[in-house]
């Protein structure tokens, strides 16, 4: 269920209110309240307010299960999938024992993958040379490929010549998450360990510094941060190499990078937000196998982004629409995701849509630094594929072929050191600083949503199928539950209110006296990662939630 916007907040109030309750028992964070006690109680995860110095953690026992793996993996995605495919592979055909854990915080394979997603195929072949034979879920040749310059009004084409990037012939249109649910079972009957629901929340490090594996969250805290009757820890997975394949902008990762510093030798990343929705059109519309991207209009001149328009053949006329924006965007007050329905309404787009149904709705965080931006991968005890690191080929418009193939390449290294002998452990500007004072912006007035071609927010966030475990502490972390206000709200009029494509950040009145506070509606987060790379203070820290918690993608 859908936490209620500002006002139907009463749930949010309540907790307040019981917050204030509490405060006797809740020292754990005094200290950032001794100067700005007008300040309301925002963030209450552990990972901000150690459950150490919290009287209510008293006697809990915090012991951790531990299960022991040659290869654990953090995500199933197309990259942490096809490491372990391959690790299996290698294993069977030279007759060796291994134990491969895959780990996924999402409730079903495939259930928080978003894509467009035209594929090329190269790297998905090479795991499955015979994937026709055994039924995987490529239906669409691409059959046409236009791409046109939007100006207001019209559509300017723009001709692709064999030789260039984003020409598809040979790609497929596919849905990625059926996709990825289809590589889940192959990797199932090759003998990997597959545990989806289970978010890993934590790197464990050996005494050396190396990385040990990872621990998945605990469960069973209620949303102040104290003990349900029902808690229990999580499990701790060690293994002798960790595979983070966490996607774009994986928690985990970012600890790793300033632990082992593997971004000194590269550019910062930089990130744009794709949205997306899946539309059942008239079938006198419907031309299986074209795809259509466009840059241009609504955008202006500052602003990086485009469209993409893709008809699917799965039995039924199916389209897959999407708009990116670049998150080194300038104005606070751009919304992405009211560009994306402002899009939808150009005379070169309206008429395919008309007559027909939004069926899905989602967005995600995506990977635009290319070549220059991919960090250091190998550190002590584990490694990085797929789309954490940012293996996005930025001209094509692709990531998931790159992200298979670096899975492939590192499975290959791995079972190389796993099967020897004497294995043994060895020891620009960023997107966020883009923003523009909003003294110096003008705000954007979009249209009102008619609720045919484009739609208003919480109406689109239902079709994600996101759900949260009500009562547990946010996943979306403060570092400084004063800053929102303080700085967001009166340098830049508030901007996570319009980055967030989900409806999770709100600027609401305070219950007395004149002011704002920031609410947090965790339960609408769709895991797009937007917050954590766009805030203006980088003092969002977004962490996983109970795992299973999150969308629910059919096929995106």
């Amino acid at each position: 269920m859908l936490l209620p916007l500002a006002k139907l907040s009463c749930p949010a109030y309540q907790c307040f209110h019981a917050l204030k309750i509490k405060k006797d028992y809740l020292p754990l964070c005094a200290t950032r309240w001794s100067s700005t006690s007008v300040v309301p109680r925002i963030t209450t995860h552990y990972t901000v307010c150690p459950r150490d110095k919290d009287k209510r953690w008293e006697g809990v026992n915090m012991e951790r299960f531990a299960e022991e793996a040659d290869v654990v993996i953090v995500g199933a995605g197309p990259a942490g999938l096809s490491a372990a495919i391959r690790l299996k592979q290698l294993a069977t055909k030279q007759e060796k024992d291994i134990r491969v854990c895959l780990v996924e915080k999402a409730a079903q394979i495939g259930a928080h993958t978003l894509s467009g997603a035209c594929l090329d195929p190269c790297g998905f072949e090479e795991l499955f040379p015979d994937w026709k034979e055994k039924g995987a879920p490529l239906n669409t040749p691409v059959t046409e490929d236009r791409f046109g310059i939007l100006t207001e009004k019209y559509r300017i084409p723009v001709p692709i010549l064999p030789g260039l990037p984003m020409n598809n012939h040979g790609n497929y249109i596919v849905r990625l998450g059926h996709l990825v649910s289809w590589m889940g079972e192959q990797a199932e009957s090759l003998g990997v360990e597959v545990y989806p629901g289970y978010a890993a929340a934590e790197v464990l490090f050996h005494e050396d510094g190396s990385v040990k594996g990872v621990a998945t969250n605990d469960v069973g805290i209620q949303k102040d941060g104290a003990p349900k009757t029902t808690f229990e820890r999580g499990l701790e997975l060690h293994a002798k190499v960790t595979i983070f394949a966490e996607g774009c902008h994986g928690h985990l990762a970012k600890q790793l990078y300033k632990k082992f510093d593997l971004r000194a030798n590269c550019e910062p990343q930089t990130y744009g937000i794709g949205l997306k929705e899946l539309w059942l059109i008239d079938e006198k519309k419907w031309k299986p196998g074209r795809v259509d991207h466009t840059v241009g209009w609504p955008l202006d001149r500052h602003t990086y982004g485009g469209s993409f328009l893709y008809h699917l053949n799965e039995g039924e006329p199916l389209i897959a629409l999407g708009f990116v924006v670049g998150l080194d965007y300038q104005n606070p007050y751009l919304s992405p995701f009211r560009e994306f329905q402002r899009w939808k309404h150009h005379p070169s787009i309206q008429p395919t849509l008309e007559g027909g149904k939004r069926i899905a709705y989602g967005a995600r965080a995506l990977n635009e630094g290319g070549l220059q931006s991919i960090p250091k991968l190998t550190f002590p005890g584990g490694l990085l594929i797929g789309c954490s690191p940012g293996f996005m080929n930025v001209p094509k418009i692709k990531g998931t072929h790159t992200a298979m193939k670096s899975g492939i390449l590192a499975a290959e290294s791995i079972f190389n050191q796993l099967t020897s002998e004497n294995l043994q452990s060895k020891t620009t500007g960023s997107d966020s600083d883009q923003l523009k004072p909003a003294k110096d912006c003008t705000p954007i007035e979009y249209p009102k949503p008619d609720g045919q071609i484009s739609f208003d927010l919480l109406s689109s966030v239902a079709l994600s199928g996101t759900n949260h475990e009500h009562d547990q502490p946010a996943h979306l972390t403060l570092k400084d539950d004063s800053i929102p206000v303080n700085r967001n709200l009166s340098i830049y009029d508030g901007p996570e209110q319009r980055f967030c494509p989900a409806g999770v950040y709100e600027f609401v009145p305070l219950e007395q006296g004149d002011g704002f506070r920031l609410q947090i509606n965790a339960q609408n987060c769709v895991h797009c990662k937007t917050c954590d790379i766009k805030d203006p203070s980088q003092n969002i820290n977004w962490v996983v939630p109970e795992g299973g918690g999150g969308p629910a993608y059919n096929g995106m």
